[in-house]
């Protein structure tokens, strides 16, 4: 405010622009395992060229390096390397946090952008599935890639321990050519699914199903997986890749390893949730520290529902209608008198976010020329 000292007329420049949310990024991923050579401190890298110049290949039975190339060549653009250090596959397992496992992952807090979590070599790494599935629940905003080991009977995936809404199963492994020439190779695919992942959120958005995706850079699938067993896995939350014929190998699934009546049973809407979540909370931080009243509380609605009226028109959110598909409430019916006194400002949000149409029925009859059809 300035201070008028004399008569006349004073010209006060308002800021009155809006202050727009942003949303997040949500296709870089962290691949985590073995390599030959490079730092033990994540590194971002953008190509396959330069993850060999930090880190050279993995050697044989390590598959950091398949991974990479997998992830893109199906369309991912950036990624974090984390190195870990030879000892930690003879560590002992664990679930907890202090677990040898666990704590290989402490390198990736800080880095806030990371949304995939892979870790190809995670069978050579005892604990290593279950802390990937801890990591990911404990931050809230990334979902772990995980597979079976090579060779598994599937009568008993995913494990107990990476049954989460923040995980996401696949099978079967792919068939790789083997850059050494001779052989092609089955390589665990997380690191080709991520990269599938990372393009579906860069064509259509986070809130479409990464399924019905081909995957490139294969020459086959370890084992085929019927319908009939397919069945079985999809109801308990494992994906499947299919090889279909004159439509090659595709993602053939978009479930998370939570109970199939979970709200949380499809990968799309449980990353749509974090990738709204975390956009919300990092556009909103222009509010803190200014006055805690009827104007912030406006301003705070219109913004959050600007934003979420955007992502309802590009059909991340259901209904005919903005009223059906969010609304956002900032007002004395979201806070106490004693969250005012304590500084405290509270805006309610909720989202109606699109499923998936997993199974597409048709109900086909034979109408005769004297009878109508049926009415449904």
């Amino acid at each position: 405010m300035p201070e008028y000292t004399y008569p006349g007329v004073y010209i006060d420049e308002i800021d009155t622009s809006a202050h727009p949310i942003e949303g997040v990024s949500t296709t870089t991923a962290a691949l985590v395992g073995f390599t030959a050579d490079g730092p033990l401190t994540p590194v971002a890298v953008t190509s396959f060229t330069e993850y060999q110049r930090n880190f050279g290949l993995s050697a044989a039975g390590q598959y950091l390096s398949d991974a990479v190339r997998g992830f893109f060549e199906n369309g991912g653009t950036r990624c974090y390397i984390l190195r870990l250090p030879p000892e930690v596959a003879d560590a002992g397992g664990g679930q907890d946090a202090g677990s040898p496992a666990e704590q290989a992952l402490v390198p990736l807090d800080g880095l806030t952008d990371i949304s995939l979590v892979c870790c190809p070599d995670e069978h050579s790494i005892p604990g290593m599935t279950a802390a990937l599935v801890v990591h990911c629940q404990r931050y809230k905003d990334r979902v772990a890639i995980l597979s079976a080991a090579l060779g598994e009977d599937y009568s008993n995936i995913p494990p107990a321990g990476s049954r989460s809404a923040f995980a996401a199963y696949y099978v079967p492994w792919v068939v790789v050519p083997n850059p050494a020439g001779g052989a092609a190779l089955s390589v665990h695919p997380g690191g080709h699914v991520t990269g599938a992942i990372a393009l579906t959120d860069v064509q259509r958005g986070v809130w479409k199903a990464p399924a019905d995706v081909p995957l490139v850079g294969i020459v086959g699938l370890e084992r085929t997986i019927t319908e009939q067993q397919q069945a079985t896995l999809n109801d308990r939350g494992v994906n499947v890749l299919r090889d279909f014929p004159g439509h090659g190998i595709r993602i053939w699934g978009a479930r998370t390893t939570s109970s199939s009546a979970s709200e949380w049973k499809y990968l799309n809407v449980r990353r749509l949730l974090i990738y709204l979540e975390q956009s919300i909370q990092r556009g909103l931080q222009w509010a803190v520290f200014e006055p805690n009243g009827e104007l912030l509380w406006a301003n705070v609605r219109q913004t959050v529902e600007d934003f979420l009226h955007d992502e309802w028109r590009k059909g991340a959110l259901q209904g005919l209608t903005p009223k059906e598909g969010y609304f956002a409430r900032c007002d004395r019916s979201t806070m106490t008198q004693d969250d005012i006194d304590n500084g405290r400002l509270v805006c309610m949000v909720g989202v109606a976010p699109v499923q998936p149409a997993e199974f597409v029925i048709f109900k086909i009859s034979i109408v005769t020329s004297d009878e109508p059809p049926p009415s449904n």
